[in-house]
């Protein structure tokens, strides 16, 4: 996979902290911000589609059974 470096602005203390944490987990803060970038994507992405694929169910429709009309009258829904 080809690669591109990016500057990246964090602040001091945060970039400190996933220093340590990178030194914990024996990787680099280029493979942990990759790894929660693409998580981040991912997400995102499967967002975004689930949200299509409801809207497109929303704009067919659904069968109610009532062939577009109430089988019902107001009046029948609050009798009393």
């Amino acid at each position: 996979m080809e690669k591109q470096n990016i500057t990246l602005s964090l602040s001091k203390d945060v970039l400190r902290r996933v220093k340590v944490l990178a030194a914990e987990q024996d990787t680099s803060v280029t493979a942990i911000m990759e790894r929660l970038l693409s998580e981040y994507a991912t997400h995102h992405e499967g967002y975004r589609q689930a949200r299509q694929d409801h809207m497109a169910l929303l704009r067919s429709g659904f069968d109610l059974g009532t062939e577009g009309a109430p089988s019902w009258t107001r009046e029948e829904l609050h009798e009393r």
